[in-house]
């Protein structure tokens, strides 16, 4: 369930652009100016509003460490800030002097991209803060743009369609006409598939245009192959062109904005939605999940942006034990100990594990003693929690195939309480609330429609899943 908690309505014009970082949200504005918020309380920072650009403010975007905030406007340049004091870092101008419509850091914040309205794309090294790379699509204005998580490749969206890939020395690596009517946006999903088959990595990629399309694609990228990009499906559901789309941290679920003034939230899976939020009274014209806690931003020309909450418990929006092994545990970053912190309702700790590092690594060394003496966690309540939380993790690293019968056939995950539906199949209970809830009255499952909604508790089910989790953890135990 999504809940609007906030109505931010600072600025004086449009909204075109949000855009979150680990603690603060960004906002643009056809009123020339950035506006920034801390998420604690949705209050503007003391240096709030940045005033810089002599033209409307399109797109801005921060660091992938939150540090600096980067901003791009019709009047040609893409300003760097320092997201800390509000300083000025550097006024980057685009060398045609084109309005700049979008601007992008690379995940490692080596670079930054500035596409803009005559096509021209820039690449700029944020060390020295000058000209790295610079190219041009064939045709149309540049509107969108996107890097892959591992920093390899990054995708831009044209005015008259095109999606192209571009390498990190700026070579085209592939074009593709992908919405007749012109690209808005793009993104990527920071949460790479496997292909069990083959044993090919994919980044899952959304775009939507004027053709009120939101379309999912999947890249292939192999030094050995070059690049493949595929499309998936068309997710459907708006009735006019779809402005913007971002997917969530853990790439379970999208969320689109559109000149018919809704936002949509689709699971990427099935591409099922999951809610449809119709507040604003003018186009939505951009939305943003933040990256570590559960929050969503839309902004609107109505001139405010709307700041919702939503449940973590929902079946897609969950970190899921197969999504949590994709990735060694060792192996995660402090950012992916920050984002399973979320997931296990312990977001209030991101903030202190920041601060000590506490990567993968650290994670699993935790002891009773270390979250006491060296975090200073105080209340033993939560000590506990914590360690089970991560004692949980430690028996996930077992390699464990969950028996298929055990899996909700809707959210694929263990279930934890399940039901028999009308149609003789067991769900997670929730699960299958939440698709009745949403109007639904076929069978997930056959598609047929359900006799019945009642839900009837499956006992055996649930106790046989307690044995086998039991079994597991004993096992965990001894080796």
């Amino acid at each position: 369930m999504a809940t609007l908690v906030h109505t931010l309505a600072d600025h004086s014009d449009d909204v075109n652009y949000c855009a979150f970082s680990s603690s603060c949200l960004a906002t643009c504005s056809l009123d020339k100016t950035i506006r920034v918020y801390s998420l604690n309380n949705f209050t503007e920072l003391p240096y709030s509003p940045l005033k810089g650009h002599t033209y409307a403010v399109h797109c801005c975007c921060f660091s992938p460490s939150g540090r600096v905030l980067a901003s791009c406007s019709t009047d040609g340049t893409t300003m760097v800030w320092d997201a800390g004091d509000g300083q000025v870092l550097a006024v980057l101008a685009q060398p045609s002097g084109s309005p700049v419509r979008v601007c992008r850091f690379s995940p490692d914040s080596t670079y930054l991209v500035s596409g803009a309205a005559d096509g021209s794309l820039v690449l700029w090294n944020m060390q020295s803060l000058k000209l790295y790379r610079s190219g041009n699509v064939k045709d149309g204005s540049l509107v969108a743009c996107a890097f892959s998580p591992d920093g390899n490749f990054f995708v831009t969206g044209s005015s008259c369609g095109d999606l192209t890939i571009w390498d990190d020395k700026m070579r085209c690596l592939c074009n593709e006409k992908a919405h007749d009517l012109g690209v808005t946006c793009c993104d990527i999903s920071s949460q790479p598939i496997s292909d069990g088959e083959h044993g090919f990595t994919y980044f899952q990629m959304a775009s939507c245009g004027q053709d009120n399309q939101i379309k999912l694609w999947l890249i292939l990228f192999a030094d050995l192959l070059g690049v493949e990009l595929k499309y998936k499906c068309t997710l459907n559901g708006h009735s006019a062109p779809v402005l913007a789309c971002a997917f969530s941290y853990d790439g379970q679920m999208l969320v689109s904005g559109s000149v018919d003034k809704c936002v949509i939230i689709y699971e990427t899976t099935a591409g099922n939605t999951l809610h449809t939020l119709s507040q604003h009274t003018r186009y939505v014209t951009t939305c943003a999940f933040a990256p570590y806690s559960p929050l969503l931003a839309t902004g609107s020309m109505d001139k405010t942006v709307n700041i919702w909450r939503f449940d973590l418990k929902q079946p897609c929006a969950a970190n899921t034990v197969e999504n949590e092994s994709k990735v060694a545990v060792e192996d995660w970053s402090e950012d992916d100990v920050s984002a399973w912190l979320c997931a296990q309702d312990l977001a209030d700790f991101v903030g202190l594990f920041k601060r000590n590092n506490i990567d993968g690594k650290e994670l699993l060394n935790l002891t009773k003693e270390s979250l006491a003496n060296e975090l200073k966690i105080e209340s033993l309540g939560l000590r506990s929690k914590v360690l089970q939380k991560i004692e949980e993790l430690r028996m996930k690293m077992i390699p464990v195939t969950v028996p298929d019968e055990f899996l909700c056939p809707i959210t694929r995950e263990l279930m934890k309480d399940p039901v028999i539906a009308a149609d003789g199949y067991s769900y997670e209970k929730d699960a299958i609330e939440n698709w009745i809830s949403n109007k639904r009255r076929s069978s997930p499952m056959t598609n047929l429609p359900l006799p019945s909604l009642v839900l009837t508790p499956n006992r055996t089910l649930k106790m046989a899943i307690s044995r086998w989790l039991e079994t597991q953890q004993k096992h965990s135990y001894t080796t």
